[in-house]
């Protein structure tokens, strides 16, 4: 099909053309699996621990009235306590 003006031929070049998500990869590149990987899975291990502590016990959380989710699960606890011996 013969396009009929410029326009449309601009429009059916960039049809054909690669989608602009596709990853395009240098000449040569290759992963290269660093020297020792158990020393780098048990660092990246130790950044999650910390970073899962801080998320859990330092930094205040807005959907639960700004209390940190291990405060907020404390205080969930006693009033269940407190329900539990108010049934009995």
């Amino acid at each position: 099909m013969e396009p009929e003006n410029l326009r449309q031929a601009k429009l059916a070049r960039r049809r054909r053309r690669k989608p602009r998500y596709a990853v395009r990869k240098p000449k040569g590149y290759r992963i290269e699996a660093p020297g020792d990987l158990a020393l780098v899975t048990a660092e990246l291990n130790r950044q999650l621990e910390e970073w899962e502590h801080t998320y859990n016990h330092i930094r205040p959380h807005e959907t639960l009235d700004y209390l940190t989710p291990n405060e907020y699960y404390r205080r969930w606890k006693k009033t269940q306590k407190s329900q539990a011996s108010l049934m009995l």
